[in-house]
């Protein structure tokens, strides 16, 4: 066995779930640790074999409340919310990322919905609370592309600190 892993990431891996399962199923006839990094968006594309390739999801929820998910996203939440209860069904490890975006995703009824509904689930080992920074910025530029966040502040370290306690105070592992 081999120690280290392999992670897909994107963009959205789910979009090529074939090849990445082709790519996960070899990593596993290899002995490494695989992980999914997904929106959930798309886990409809990952059928039972697939997920029995992946050892770890790491998963973005990036808001409880349909219309901030959305404005953030562009999508509607529920598949993401499909997919995370269907990973929790079939006990797959899971890390829950949350985007703490201030003025955007920082509401305590945001914060406090993502952690009562990730808490009962004792497939989710983390919830990683990712503060909001500016450093991705010049890619935004260099590919011609309208940033949309590039006004709001990075997540200052108090905002930080009192959401990963709100996340606890929730029931959560989080950090």
């Amino acid at each position: 066995m081999m120690d280290g892993g392999l992670t897909l990431s994107g963009g959205e891996p789910l979009l090529q779930a074939a090849f990445a399962y082709r790519i996960f199923a070899a990593a596993k006839s290899m002995g490494l640790h695989t992980a999914l990094d997904t929106s959930g968006l798309l886990g409809s594309n990952a059928d039972d074999d697939f997920l029995k390739q992946v050892d770890l999801v790491l998963l973005d929820i990036k808001s409880w409340d349909p219309d901030t998910y959305r404005a953030v996203t562009s999508r509607n939440v529920a598949p993401t919310l499909r997919f995370a209860e269907r990973l929790a069904a079939i006990g797959k490890p899971v890390w829950v990322r949350f985007v703490l975006v201030p003025g955007l995703t920082d509401a305590p009824a945001n914060i406090d919905g993502v952690a009562r509904f990730v808490a009962p689930m004792k497939n989710v080992e983390w919830v990683e609370v990712l503060p909001f920074h500016q450093l991705g910025a010049f890619k935004w530029k260099e590919l011609g592309y309208e940033y949309r966040l590039a006004d709001n502040p990075a997540c200052p370290p108090d905002l930080l600190a009192s959401t990963i306690a709100r996340f606890r105070d929730n029931g959560c592992n989080a950090r």
